[in-house]
């Protein structure tokens, strides 16, 4: 083999901690995530590694009574470095990655059915010496393609063990643990098997690498893929055509999403109903007073108009993740990335604009494996325009008051904002890139990964772990925000002799006709305007008067700066859903402004929707951009262009809905 120069390496030596640290390593696309989560399920945490933007996902594995750490390490194809997920991947097996010690035992993890690909990337994994125990993913598929690969003759010449798995449907998982276990438990002598037929290549040429690979794949797989390779294609051929291919993405994206609303309309209205029974049930036991208010409308109706939307969360996810697992989102970036390199965004964009669809900041510190400074930029402008899942609880609350009984026209709605906020990227960036940010864009190098069946597992697991983190925000950030507004939109308590003239003599009048139902409405309705929330409310309410909101939806427009999902609680809070037995919706149906009519009629919903599709509504992203650009003149920018689309959009959108709809 050719030589070159070789990294040197540290010595190795066991973690200082009474665990060992274990190394999940391979190619994208090899299937590592999915044996993490087989191994972990919902005990793994998500953070960067000390010095980097580039995530990771570590958790504790117990292996024969005894608590180690097992980490997922970024896809890789090479430990050369040349996209910061290869270069952490190498710094973390290097031990350079802060206080990160070097791992103990590394699990390569290889694709069955690309073999000579990833021997090629593991034959520098075995070149570092480390304890190494391959894990032969996708055996499956494998065999269901007609090729028979003896492990044993890739056990000698490796000189590691070497587990046939199949991650996606826990094939041989006990296997790999237990001989996992064993190697755990051998002194750490440093090498992975003096027999390995790759050892001593330490720094040769990318060329030797795929010879060796080649010769060793020859020797150890015997058959010919069958016919699934040019099925493969044949779908291509449909899902990737230029045209084609985006009438299927946005047709299956609206099936999507009717769906998502068929399916959690069942699980929304039992969790609607429970809260406002729990709500009336913990009133019944409670005295009456401020006390009792604060339970039931600020904890209870704030947190629970968040969780009735949990199914909904839960539901996309798990969509996703199928549609993520069958192979067919790499198929929809290549189809887009024609369409984005038109508009001036760059290919590798595409997987930042989708982890936004989870959350805008890691997307925005993911952006980092552009190389271009202006590519970077423009996607960083772009981002927050992406349909988060913070914004699903308010597009989910204006769309079921929309269509409260019709799972069709609520499910186009929705897909019709995520249309929306994504044309609306587009157009921004085609704007940017001929005005503050010109230049040419680099087309998308994808590695498009075969058809495959997708496994529920991982996607109910995967389901699990984002509603998990939903409940959490619930129960702290947005039980927080529920119990102070519910303090700014009760106090100062008024008595009607305080209030102001106006107010007594519409309460004078109502009493007068002897209706203490109505009395007490527009008693409670007075007091809540009296309030220090209802004196902000009313001083800002001009501004957004022209797009039909009044002052409590102001209010919560203001509000949502700091989260987009403190939108449903603040209204929840300020419309005292937790005192209806109608629940949320039922509440922001009946609720009227202050000349009698319904606040949420159709023009005023579409207006709310439009602004929440363009309205940045997120400080924690702002802080996020300006870390990353290294000043505030690109976020202040950011926030200024954002909130005047939102605004433009809705009022264009609310005035015209009134011309053509009417109130």
């Amino acid at each position: 083999m050719s030589e070159a120069t070789s990294i040197p390496l540290p010595v190795l030596g066991q973690s200082s901690q009474a665990s060992m640290s274990i190394a999940l390593v391979g190619n994208p696309n090899a299937g590592k995530t999915t044996l993490f989560n087989s191994l972990t399920g919902l005990r793994a945490k998500t953070a960067n590694f000390p010095g980097t933007t580039v995530d990771h996902r570590q958790a504790t594995i117990v292996l024969d009574g005894e608590v180690h750490q097992l980490v997922d390490l970024p896809g890789a194809y090479s430990l050369e470095g040349i996209s910061p997920e290869e270069e952490v991947t190498r710094d973390a097996l290097m031990g350079k990655l802060g206080d990160k010690a070097i791992p103990d035992v590394i699990v390569l993890v290889l694709d069955a059915t690309q073999l000579t690909r990833n021997l090629v990337f593991g034959s520098q994994i075995l070149e570092l010496g480390r304890p190494t125990i391959v894990a032969l993913n996708m055996i499956d598929e494998a065999e269901a393609n007609g090729l028979e690969i003896s492990v044993d003759q890739l056990s000698e010449e490796l000189g590691c063990e070497v587990v046939p798995i199949a991650a996606r449907h826990g094939r041989n998982l006990d296997e790999l643990l237990n001989k996992l276990t064993a190697l755990v438990k051998q002194p750490v002598t440093g090498t992975c098997g003096s027999s390995a037929a790759c050892a001593g290549c330490s720094g040769c040429q990318y060329s030797s690498r795929f010879r060796w690979a080649t010769d060793l794949t020859r020797r150890s797989v015997q058959g010919e893929q069958t016919g699934r390779t040019y099925t493969n294609e044949k779908i291509d051929r449909i899902v990737t055509h230029r045209w084609v291919g985006l009438a299927c993405f946005a047709t299956l994206m609206a099936v999507v999403f009717m769906l998502i609303f068929w399916l959690a309309s069942f699980p929304m209205d039992w969790l609607d109903g429970m809260f406002a029974s729990t709500s009336e049930l913990v009133g019944g036991f409670l005295p009456e007073g401020d006390f009792r208010d604060l339970i039931t409308e600020g904890l209870i109706g704030g947190v629970g108009g968040m969780l009735v939307f949990l199914p909904q969360i839960f539901i996309l996810f798990f969509m996703i993740t199928l549609l993520e697992d069958s192979g067919y989102l790499a198929r929809a970036a290549f189809v887009m990335d024609r369409l984005m390199h038109r508009v001036g965004l760059p290919g590798k964009a595409f997987v930042p604009f989708l982890a936004a669809h989870a959350c805008a900041i890691p997307a925005i510190m993911s952006s980092r494996v552009i190389d271009d400074r202006r590519d970077r930029l423009n996607t960083i402008l772009i981002i927050p325009l992406m349909t988060c899942s913070a914004r699903l609880p308010v597009f989910a609350m204006v769309v079921a008051l929309m269509f409260p009984d019709n799972a069709v026209l609520a499910g186009l709605t929705f897909a019709a904002a995520y249309a929306i906020a994504i044309i609306g990227a587009l157009a921004i960036s085609f704007v940017f890139r001929r005005t503050i940010l010109p230049g040419k864009t680099k087309p998308l190098v994808i590695e498009l990964p075969p058809y495959r069946l997708p496994s529920l597992r991982n996607a109910l697991t995967t389901s699990l772990d984002q509603s998990r983190l939903f409940v959490r925000k619930a129960g702290t950030t947005i039980l927080v925000f529920s119990l102070v507004l519910w303090v700014l939109a009760t106090y100062p308590k008024a008595t009607p002799e305080m209030l102001p003239t106006s107010w007594q003599d519409q309460l004078s009048q109502v009493e007068a006709s002897g209706d203490t139902e109505a009395y007490d409405t527009m008693l409670a309705q007075a007091q809540s305007e009296y309030s220090i929330a209802g004196r902000m409310g009313k001083f800002i309410q001009p501004a957004f008067a022209p797009l039909g909101y009044d002052w409590r939806l102001s209010v919560g427009v203001i509000n949502s700066f700091a989260a987009r999902e403190v939108m449903v609680s603040t209204l929840a809070v300020l419309y005292g859903a937790g005192d209806e037995e109608e629940g949320l919706l039922g509440s922001l149906r009946q609720a009227r402004d202050a000349s009698g009519g319904l606040v949420f009629t159709t023009p005023t919903c579409l207006s709310l929707l439009i602004f929440y599709i363009f309205a940045m509504q997120c400080f924690p992203t702002l802080v996020v951009v300006k870390r990353e650009l290294k000043g505030w003149k690109w976020p202040a920018f950011q926030l200024v262009y954002m909130t005047l689309v939102a605004y433009v959009g809705a009022l264009i959108t609310y005035q015209a809905s009134l011309y053509f709809l009417g109130a």
